[in-house]
C-alpha cells in the first residue's frame, strides 16, 4: 500500500452530535485521544474556527517534532477538519446521527496525490520506521483515537 493513501476509520458512539462535538471540538484534549499527540495549542486569537492555526507536538517513541495544522473546515456538530502543513495532509472527522442517540464518526486522512511533503518523505524513512508502516501505524491509531474518543463521551 501507498504512504499517500487515505487513512480511515470509524466508530458509532452512544451519545447525540452534540454531546460528541462538545468533546471533539475541544483540541486541547487531543492527547487524550490520539496516540500520537502530546499537544495541541492554538496560535491565533479567536478560538476554534476556519484558519485557526495550531501547533501540534507529536512523539512516536524516541522522536518528538512539531506541526504546523491549520483548521480547513468547520462545521458545528458536522465536520471538524485541520491540514497539516508540514505533512500535507488533511485530518477529517465527520459526524453523522444514526439511530436513537447514536453518532457515527468517521476520522479520514487523505493526502491529496503528490501532496506529501518533502519533510514527510524524509523523516519518514529515517525516524519512524518508513513512509508506508507509519501510515498503517497512523491508521491504527486512529482507530485508537475514536475508541479513546468514545469512551471520554460515554462517561459523560
Amino acid at each position: 500500500m501507498s504512504a499517500d493513501r487515505e487513512l480511515r476509520a470509524e466508530i458509532t458512539i452512544e451519545a447525540g452530535v452534540d454531546e460528541v462535538w462538545a468533546v471533539l471540538s475541544d483540541l486541547g484534549r487531543m492527547p487524550e485521544f490520539s496516540p500520537e499527540t502530546v499537544r495541541m495549542i492554538p496560535l491565533k486569537r479567536g478560538g476554534l474556527r476556519p484558519g485557526q492555526w495550531y501547533l501540534g507536538i507529536n512523539r512516536r517513541k524516541f522522536f518528538v517534532w512539531p506541526t504546523r495544522n491549520v483548521v480547513a473546515d468547520l462545521a458545528p456538530a458536522e465536520r471538524l477538519a485541520w491540514d497539516t502543513t508540514s505533512s500535507g495532509a488533511r485530518w477529517i472527522y465527520e459526524l453523522t446521527p444514526v439511530g436513537e442517540g447514536q453518532t457515527r464518526v468517521v476520522h479520514r486522512r487523505p493526502v491529496p496525490a503528490g501532496s506529501l511533503a518533502l519533510a514527510s518523505r524524509i523523516v519518514a524513512p529515517l525516524l519512524l520506521g518508513g513512509s508506508e508502516s507509519h501510515a498503517d501505524e497512523l491508521e491504527e491509531g486512529m482507530g485508537r483515537t475514536l475508541a479513546a474518543l468514545k469512551a471520554a463521551v460515554e462517561r459523560r
